[in-house]
């Protein structure tokens, strides 16, 4: 059983944003989308500091709208959320110490998506370094250790995470040496993500049950972003623009986590709008045109809104 329950009305709403996206994107085929759609109907559990159990949390369902939700597609910087809950869960067991450099790269990679800060993550969740190819023997350890991750979030037990893979460094160039032979011949192994895999996850974030309540706040500070366009830096490394929250009012309040490659344009967001239900929503966009499309998304945005109004 999923984490939320389908919808007559959520399914016709989510059904006519996607058709209002192909109209308005025709270029974008019906197998280039995947979405996970979540709505937090008042009084919300989500956003609460952690001030419900994990236990009782996870006795409420949502109603939730999902198409491709379960297709595995290569996530880009989107990963960084299940590197961020990983590392506050080595934390919190005491498996690796806290330090300035190690804080400085979980917000960097995070606020800023740094590649750079991500490996050092990933070096410090597996204990692993790149560098040259291995011999045989050392390179089945190397990977075995850099496998870590993937038995955590599949020790938790949710079906939404089943056939993922997380377990690959982000880059800007590209991996070399035992980095790139960890990918395989033919990338087989790269990290790959599906809408609903982060969509369960963020939403235990923001229900503040992801490694507990005050490690669930100390992340949710790091995925808020600014709607104000004065603080908004240039580029997409604000992780605004071009994305899904340039879709949202300006007094909207928007915690998210982007990812784009020259292939790929993804988003993942909680959004909470006054006098609105809460919502939660995941796209994914495999398309080399829309990749740069700085209005796919913010469109998509809008589109939901207003079909969100219609919700009752």
């Amino acid at each position: 059983m999923t984490f939320f329950r389908k919808d007559d009305k959520l399914e016709q709403l989510g059904t006519e944003v996607l058709e209002a996206i192909w109209s308005a994107f025709p270029g974008l085929t019906r197998t280039q989308i995947a979405m996970t759609w979540i709505v937090y109907d008042l009084p919300a559990i989500v956003n609460t500091g952690g001030a419900i159990s994990p236990e009782e949390f996870w006795t409420h369902s949502m109603r939730g709208f999902s198409y491709r939700g379960v297709e595995r597609i290569y996530p880009a910087s989107v990963v960084k959320l299940f590197y961020l809950v990983a590392i506050h869960e080595w934390l919190e067991r005491g498996m690796v110490a806290s330090s300035k450099e190690l804080e400085r790269a979980i917000g960097d990679a995070i606020a800023d998506s740094s590649n750079d800060a991500t490996s050092l993550l990933v070096d410090v969740l597996t204990g692993t370094t790149s560098g040259p190819e291995l011999p045989e023997e050392p390179f089945k350890t190397w990977q075995n250790q850099r496998n870590i991750v993937n038995r955590y979030f599949q020790s938790l037990g949710w079906q939404e995470l089943e056939g993922i893979n997380v377990n690959q460094k982000t880059w800007g160039d590209g991996p070399y040496g035992r980095e790139r032979a960890f990918l395989g011949e033919l990338m087989d192994n790269r990290n790959m993500l599906t809408t609903d895999a982060v969509a369960k996850l963020l939403h235990a974030i923001v229900g503040g049950v992801a490694v507990s309540g005050a490690r669930s706040r100390d992340m949710m500070a790091l995925l808020q972003r600014s709607l104000q366009p004065v603080e908004l830096e240039e580029g997409e490394e604000n992780q605004v623009q071009g994305f899904l929250g340039e879709g949202l009012p300006q007094t909207a309040r928007l915690w998210s986590k982007a990812g784009w490659t020259s292939k790929v344009r993804h988003d993942a967001v909680y959004v909470e709008i006054r006098d609105r239900a809460p919502f939660l929503l995941v796209v994914f966009i495999e398309n080399a045109t829309y990749s740069q499309d700085k209005t796919l998304l913010p469109y998509l945005m809008k589109t939901v809104l207003a079909a969100q109004e219609k919700l009752s």
